[in-house]
């Protein structure tokens, strides 16, 4: 058994950052494809959501980890 941890740049800030590539936040609406969210500019989105009187968003709580590679798609 292993663990795999993916890398990749943060679609808001830019920042590169490690995730768990199947529960990492992530977005389509700038690019078209899926795209991920650093914890830090998911959890000011957060801040914004609540300013507005929105529900917050909810991450899994292992999204900035690694997962098990028995987890991985196909």
């Amino acid at each position: 058994m292993g663990y795999v941890t993916a890398h990749g740049h943060c679609i808001t800030c830019g920042k590169l950052f490690s995730f768990n590539p199947m529960r990492v936040p992530s977005t389509t609406e700038i690019t078209g494809k899926r795209e991920p969210l650093c914890e830090d500019c998911f959890t000011q989105i957060n801040i914004k959501r609540k300013a507005l009187g929105l529900e917050p968003f909810v991450a899994a709580p292992d999204a900035w980890e690694a997962c098990e590679e028995s987890e991985l798609d196909g």
